[in-house]
């Protein structure tokens, strides 16, 4: 199958049932009442016992990322078509909103089977509250040979598997317009460094386009480029200094890393307090804006907009940080006690294969955990982030979206940020940076 192409002969069987869900959301679910697992227009979703209802709590509910939910789930109910699937969405907030669902199903003694996570810190909260199963049982031998040393490790607390990664999104990514920057005659390629990558932004404004699509509406989207460019122009071993809270001499380099998105800011979309990220990326696929930088889930609207890849759009690794892949993971855990042992468990089974990892990254537009997944079923720019995966020397967590960095550490850094996009002031931020993170 193609990118976001789906089986039909299961897609075609599917009906999907509506509920009030019980995080005022609404509730998918799937009832195995036909001979296929699927759910039927007079299915009861409370018919099944719990143990054979899998209640799942996500927030992938727009465009490709509910294709590739779709497609996962398929070929979960496929082998395990006794399995009743029950989906409570909980989009909004930067994985916010679903935290703070699961928190509270939590502390009501009232747990979902499995949730949507990122690894690494995100875990910390529920690990260090003794919630989460161990998954030891469920990492056999071929996955821990399939799946890199990096990712096995954001997948453990304390040397114990309580996660299970099902793709990679790669942050540090520069989209680009290939017809602006031939007609400006830049090569992104040659650009080393994110302070000449501002000398580039200089002769793409004044050419007549706009040099970077940007919001800031919302901070997430500067924490990501302020962490990709302190990345780029400081190195691995800075960079993990600030996420290890090691201050001593980094009020300069953070200072310094400020100071240029302070200068981005020139050049970016004269809107971008106004719009969303995808409202910004529309403006490179529209020939309005040169550049974009932003997570791989990005290229799915060149794709949906029939742009090809590498003649009218194109990607670098953003300047300074090649040979590096700064990795976006989404990844399913087991609550415990939990509702439903055995199903939940087969499901981070089927999570963890071949099979399950084909479906659903080539709609979702990212890459396998596992290394043995076949690339040449993937369109080609996923084929190339395949290979840059591959090659490359280091395999990094990232701090906006949760894995390098505890929630509440995190949630003080965007709120940093979101001070700095109204003041602007570079010394005030980076010395609140410092506090934040340092002893």
């Amino acid at each position: 199958m193609g990118w976001g192409e789906t089986d039909g002969s299961n897609a075609s069987r599917r009906t999907v049932l509506r509920r009030v869900g019980m995080i005022g959301g609404a509730a998918v679910v799937l009832a195995g009442c036909t001979s296929d697992g699927h759910a039927s227009d007079d299915g009861d979703a409370n018919d099944p016992d719990d143990t054979s209802r899998l209640e799942l709590i996500h927030w992938w509910t727009a465009g490709g990322e509910e294709d590739a939910l779709e497609a996962l789930l398929d070929g979960f109910l496929e082998e395990h078509e006794e399995g009743v699937i029950e989906e409570n969405p909980a989009p909004g907030g930067a994985g916010s909103a679903l935290n703070a669902a699961v928190q509270s199903r939590l502390i009501d003694e009232e747990p979902p089977s499995t949730f949507q996570i990122w690894p690494g810190e995100a875990l910390r909260p529920f690990t260090d509250s003794n919630v989460l199963a161990a998954l030891d049982d469920i990492w056999s031998d071929d996955m821990r040979e399939a799946y890199i040393d990096s990712v096995r490790e954001l997948s453990q607390r304390n040397g114990v598997y309580v996660a299970v990664p099902v793709n990679i999104h790669r942050l540090n990514n520069l989209f680009y317009n290939v017809d602006i920057v031939e007609d400006v005659g830049v090569d992104p390629r040659s650009v080393d460094d994110p302070e000449t990558l501002l000398e580039v932004f200089e002769a793409v404004a004044d050419a007549g386009y706009t040099p970077l699509a940007h919001q800031t509406q919302d901070a997430w989207p500067t924490v990501q480029l302020w962490e990709t460019v302190f990345l780029g122009q400081h190195g691995l071993e800075t960079f993990q200094s600030f996420l290890d809270g090691d201050v001593d001499g980094l009020a300069e380099p953070v200072a310094e890393s400020l100071s240029l998105i302070e200068r981005y800011r020139e050049h970016v979309s004269p809107d971008a307090s106004s719009i969303a990220w995808d409202e910004a990326n529309a403006q490179v696929i529209t020939g309005d804006a040169a550049f974009t930088h932003q997570g791989d889930w990005a290229a799915g609207h060149y794709s949906s907009a029939e742009l090809t890849y590498g003649e009218e759009w194109s990607h670098v690794a953003f300047p300074g940080t090649d040979g590096v892949y700064t990795m976006v993971l989404d990844s399913f855990v087991m609550p415990d006690p939990n509702p439903s042992p055995e199903l939940t468990s087969a499901f981070l089974q089927y999570c963890g294969s071949v099979d399950a990892q084909r479906r659903f990254n080539q709609p979702k537009g990212s890459i396998p955990p596992r290394t043995d997944v076949p690339a040449e079923e993937f369109p080609p720019f996923l084929q190339d982030q395949m290979a840059d995966f591959d090659a490359s020397g280091d395999q990094l967590p990232t701090i906006t979206h949760g894995s390098a960095i505890h929630p509440a550490t995190k949630n003080q850094l965007e709120e940093a940020f979101a001070s700095f996009l109204e003041s602007w002031n570079v010394e005030t931020t980076a010395e609140r940076l410092l506090e934040i993170v340092g002893p």
